[in-house]
Parts: structure tokens; sequence; C-alpha cells
């Protein structure tokens, strides 16, 4: 398998669908470019068991499943984004329609709306693209510790425990 080669379900050892789909009530206002669907759609495989994350594409939905579990916890529906101007009209972007998130607080303890739109956001923008997306991460701490009632969260932490990246990686 060549790394433009997409990966698929049959890409991963074991994979466990969504048991409860939880309709998410708020989705990220972004458009992805075209390049950036391109690359989203190759997917991403956990190289290790820090890396937290095994992500694919099935016609236009994005499955992300826990790279160790190999439960699933999000999956986002995809729709073109049409541009302006003269026909034919082509897609200038692509933006995320619908999702659901896993509700079975067994397999994935949910924070609530807010902070499972910004991990939807924020494992395509990191995990898969590669982009700093430093005010999403600062967004992630901040919901990490509201819901923990605690101020002292640890940043790098909190980010290695959600995306199994280091703080800046």
């Amino acid at each position: 398998m060549t790394a433009d080669t997409p990966l698929a379900r049959e890409s991963f050892r074991r994979l466990h669908p969504i048991s409860v789909p939880r309709p998410m009530s708020q989705l990220p206002d972004r458009v992805w470019t075209v390049e950036d669907w391109d690359r989203i759609r190759r997917g991403y495989r956990a190289r290790d068991m820090d890396e937290k994350w095994n992500i694919f594409v099935e016609d236009d939905v994005v499955f992300m499943h826990r790279g160790w579990t190999g439960y699933g916890v999000y999956e986002a529906t995809f729709t073109p984004t049409p541009a302006s101007g003269p026909a034919p009209a082509t897609a200038r972007g692509w933006r995320i329609t619908s999702a659901v998130a896993e509700g079975d607080g067994e397999r994935c303890r949910s924070k609530g709306d807010e902070y499972d739109c910004l991990m939807l956001e924020l494992i395509i923008s990191t995990i898969i693209l590669g982009e700093p997306s430093t005010e999403l991460r600062a967004g992630l701490v901040a919901l990490t510790a509201a819901a923990s009632g605690k101020s002292d969260v640890v940043p790098g932490v909190v980010e290695h425990s959600a995306l199994g990246l280091r703080s800046g990686s």
C-alpha cells in the first residue's frame, strides 16, 4: 500500500462500530478545501500505542475509531460546498453536514456537544492534516478543565490523552 492509497475498513485489524449513535447538535463551521478533502479521504492509521486514532472514509463519511480499542467514536458526513459564480458549479470545499458520536458512556465518556464538535474538528485538523491547530488545542484544554472542575490541568497531558500527541506536535 502506498502513501496515496486510501485506508479502508479492511486496513485495520479490529474495528467496532458506534454502539449507541448520538446525533451531534453542534458541527464545525469550517469548510475544508478540495485538497484537504483529498488528504482526509486517505485516512490515518495509528503507528503505535501512543497514537490514539484510526480514521478512514467510506463514500463521504469519515469514521474515527480509537486506535487501541477499535471503538468507533465519531462518524461525520461531508458534503461538497458549491463554488459561487457561473455554471458549472464545482466544489470549492467540503463541510460536515451531519455527525454522530458514541453515546455509550462505557465506551466513551462524553463531555458535551461543544467538546464533541471541537474534537471532531481537532482530530481532522491535527491528526490527518498535521495542522498546529493552536486555538482548537487551547479550546480542548479549556473544555477539559471545565468538565473536570479543575483549573490546574496540564495542557500536554490533556492533548496526549485525547489526541495522542504532545503539545506542539
